[in-house]
């Protein structure tokens, strides 16, 4: 008997990256990048990934052909977004992937699709639904501890809302991997926040109703034993893609 493949089809999640330059074997070249993390935790929890680089604004079709989205870390989001000047350690911005990402998360929420934000997808959430951010936390906080040091990530102790989405998914409290020095001020209206860190920074966002969106200020892909978050996605990916298949 021929197998149902919507009930065997492994759900398509799509991964942005950014462009940096690279340098490997004899070539030193502009490329499209993504840590490698995010990719084998993908596929660890289930999910095919899908690197998606940014070749301009997003397109509703792009959107058709993934079953789930992750958001993920990065640049800081250029300030003009939530209508701020640029702080001096705002640096480094990527405007190229902004223009892809902001149009790609608006895509996605039109069309229903689950998706997970991860630290710089967070931020973008937070922007695109009508928040702001604080541009430098230590100005806010008074340490640098959310940071890490160069190329290496914090740990940071979260405490999550009872229940809350995140909670069910992850229990009272995680020993994140942060590697960040912007955070959510002003939260978007859509949003609520669901984790925190001792400090007060916001460390995990969600909705109340609608499409599973979840957003984390901390790095899951960092830890490959816990793959709980994104294992949450792809189930929810299935069923997106179950859904919109029938």
């Amino acid at each position: 008997m021929a197998s149902n493949d919507s009930e065997t089809r492994r759900p398509v999640i799509g991964l942005p990256t950014y462009s940096e330059r690279t340098r490997y074997t004899q070539w030193d070249v502009d490329s499209a990048v993504l840590p490698r993390t995010y990719v084998d935790l993908v596929a660890q929890a289930g999910g095919i990934p899908v690197l998606l680089p940014p070749a301009g604004p997003a397109r509703p079709e792009l959107v058709e052909r993934l079953d789930g989205l992750v958001l993920t870390g990065g640049a800081d989001v250029v300030p003009s977004r939530y209508h701020a000047e640029a702080h001096p350690e705002t640096l480094g911005t990527r405007p190229d992937r902004d223009e892809s990402e902001f149009a790609l998360f608006e895509y996605a929420r039109a069309a229903s699709m689950p998706v997970l934000a991860i630290c710089r997808g967070l931020q973008l959430v937070n922007v695109a639904l009508g928040g702001t951010l604080h541009q430098h936390l230590p100005d806010v906080v008074g340490h640098a501890d959310h940071s890490g040091g160069m190329g290496t990530f914090g740990v940071t102790t979260v405490r999550t809302l009872p229940g809350s989405q995140v909670a069910e998914i992850v229990g009272p409290e995680v020993k994140a991997h942060c590697h960040h020095h912007q955070a959510i001020d002003t939260l978007a209206p859509e949003l609520t926040a669901t984790a925190h860190a001792a400090d007060g920074t916001i460390e995990a966002v969600e909705t109340g109703s609608g499409p599973f969106l979840l957003g984390v200020q901390w790095h899951p892909e960092e830890n490959t034993t816990d793959d709980r978050l994104m294992r949450a996605l792809v189930e929810r990916a299935t069923a997106y893609e179950r859904e919109r298949n029938r």
